[in-house]
């Protein structure tokens, strides 16, 4: 059901089983370990924290139709992020282009530090995501969405 992006690639320092994409793949296919925790908020994207361990940070998020993220990076922070139900748009911004991916059930993305996107539903149902970051020192910054690269000053 859910697949690895051909773009992954398990660090052999940990082993595979601790890859991100994996991690997020176990977790979603369990849904006994969030499912208590799902909320859809009609303000707001819903987030919640599932796990917290030395090695990562499992979060559980919910987007019903029109939610979604700004423009922003994870800091120092790799991961990644699976889609458990439901259908996202990833709006990934380099120097210069922009790229956009539509995921659906069981696909999933991966990120690097600095790794700038923004993520929305723009389909008709909710969706539920599962997110593994992987760095004690993940501090979102948000991005100019006509620069994008580039930060915003605060």
């Amino acid at each position: 059901m859910f697949s690895v992006p051909e773009n992954t690639i398990a660090a052999t320092s940990t082993g595979a089983a601790s890859h991100p994409v994996l991690t997020a793949h176990a977790f979603a296919e369990d849904r006994a370990r969030w499912a208590h925790l799902l909320r859809y908020d009609p303000d707001e994207r819903f987030s919640a924290l599932v796990e917290h361990t030395d090695e990562h940070e499992v979060w559980l998020m919910s987007w019903l139709p029109g939610q979604g993220t700004d423009l922003h990076d994870h800091g120092e922070a790799t991961g990644a992020f699976t889609v458990v139900s439901g259908v996202l748009t990833e709006r990934v911004a380099r120097r210069g282009a922009e790229v956009l991916h539509t995921l659906s059930t069981g696909q999933s993305r991966v990120f690097a530090p600095n790794y700038v996107h923004q993520v929305t539903n723009a389909g008709v149902d909710p969706a539920i995501t599962i997110h593994v970051y992987r760095s004690e020192r993940r501090m979102t910054s948000y991005r100019d969405a006509l620069t994008g690269p580039e930060p915003v000053d605060s």
